[in-house]
């Protein structure tokens, strides 16, 4: 006999050719009754259609969004459940957080994510931050995320001209139609940082790029603090007029050696948790970060952003997985 909790369908978003999907073996391990567990990959090219394709499948009243890469804590639905006790909870999320094993450099790279000066309240999305809380947008990730069905159907789904960011923008709406956020920072998933320099470059572009995209589509006074990286971009890039111009030279070198001692200060913090070398290695990539994120926000300021309608139909593979019998 199945228990009385809410039923739950997790939902994978995968490669159309991707064999091995480690966010599959981990669901299947889930401790949580059978009868009230589905597991559906959506294969496709475009996260966010592929992901709306499946919500629209699912028998679920949560779901429960993983990438194909998280590795969820055996407890984490249970757990989750709880917070859904309260009707006003919409969506329940927590961090995804380097594994220990990690390669070195992945560990630097997880150090910098999970960072203040690097991604601001945003590094709640990579390590565990305080207590259980209601929050925003700022603090969950798609990629350990669980929210009510229902609720998102009715908003009609994740916007379709988003990826990424398309999480946020949902967040924004069901907070402005009174749903609670809730973090909870023991709902953990394993998940391992970008495996080189060159991809987790590109994951800050797209991540800079994907918030200007947001902004545009749906602004609000939360990503105020998300301007600072490309104003900053402008004033590296300034530097050149600014030391030559004797009148905002001094001026200019004092801005700089309050961001010098920001980043020492960053890196001393990160120093706290034992882990030196990795630490040190950590300090020029949070200034690495800013730059990039905001180059990517940059560009994102100008991209052409394409309605689900103006867009040739992609094709979208739905399989469900079978659960162990409890």
């Amino acid at each position: 006999m199945n228990e009385t909790v809410p039923s739950v369908t997790v939902l994978i978003a995968a490669r159309p050719d991707q064999a091995e999907i480690k966010a599959v073996a981990a669901s299947r391990r889930l401790d949580y009754p059978s009868g009230r567990l589905e597991i559906i990959v959506a294969r496709g090219k475009q996260p966010s259609i592929q992901r709306n394709a499946a919500l629209r499948a699912a028998r679920g009243d949560l779901i429960y969004f993983l990438d194909d890469d998280s590795a969820p804590e055996p407890g984490n639905l249970r757990r989750a459940a709880a917070h859904f006790g309260d009707p006003k909870v919409q969506m329940v999320g927590g961090p995804n957080v380097c594994p220990p094993g990690a390669p070195p450099l992945e560990q630097v790279f997880a150090k910098v994510l999970a960072s203040w000066l690097a991604f601001g309240p945003s590094r709640a999305r990579y390590a565990p931050v305080g207590r259980v809380r209601e929050t925003s947008e700022k603090e969950l990730i798609l990629c350990n995320l669980l929210a009510r069905r229902q609720a998102m159907l009715d908003l009609g789904g994740f916007n379709e001209a988003l990826y990424p960011n398309e999480e946020n923008a949902l967040m924004d709406e069901l907070q402005k139609r009174g749903g609670k956020l809730i973090y909870d920072p023991e709902l953990l998933v394993h998940r391992r940082p970008r495996s080189s320099l060159k991809a987790f470059a590109r994951m800050l572009l797209t991540y800079g790029r994907g918030r200007a995209e947001q902004f545009r589509l749906h602004p609000t006074f939360g990503s105020a603090l998300n301007f600072v990286p490309p104003l900053f971009c402008l004033f590296v890039a300034a530097l050149p007029v600014l030391l030559a111009f004797p009148p905002l030279r001094m001026a200019t070198l004092g801005l700089l050696g309050v961001y010098a001692l920001a980043v020492l200060a960053q890196g001393a913090a990160l120093m706290a948790s034992g882990q030196v070398w990795q630490s040190l290695a950590a300090m020029p990539l949070v200034v690495v970060t800013h730059i990039l994120y905001g180059l990517g926000f940059w560009r994102g300021l100008f991209t052409t952003l394409k309605p689900a309608g103006q867009r040739p139909p992609m094709e979208v593979v739905l399989e469900t997985v079978g659960v162990p019998k409890a």
